[in-house]
């Protein structure tokens, strides 16, 4: 779920997202199943393992047409971070 960086684009942003998922693999399988594409350069788990996805120097699908301060295509322009996290309930130390 990812693919080359658009116009030679190179990551001036981080982008950090919660899964909103159940468990940790719930959230690995939906990031990288082709089907939801959908991903990350890389998730931390509620325990503090890191996963790396994408490798940095690809596009990896996590911020949708996103735009942020007069920038687009911010897939491109950033590095995507998930934290293993239901939303419902406070991030674990290792997260912070």
């Amino acid at each position: 779920n990812c693919g080359p960086r658009r116009d030679g684009l190179l990551p001036r942003l981080v982008v950090i997202h919660f899964t909103g998922m159940g468990d940790l693999d719930a959230a690995l399988e939906r990031l990288c199943a082709p089907e939801h594409e959908v991903s990350a350069h890389y998730l931390i788990a509620r325990d503090g393992r890191l996963f790396q996805l994408v490798e940095e120097d690809q596009r990896a699908w996590h911020a949708g047409r996103g735009r942020w301060g007069g920038l687009d295509d911010i897939n491109s322009r950033s590095i995507g971070i998930e934290l293993d996290n239901t939303g419902a309930t406070p991030f674990p130390a290792p997260l912070m």
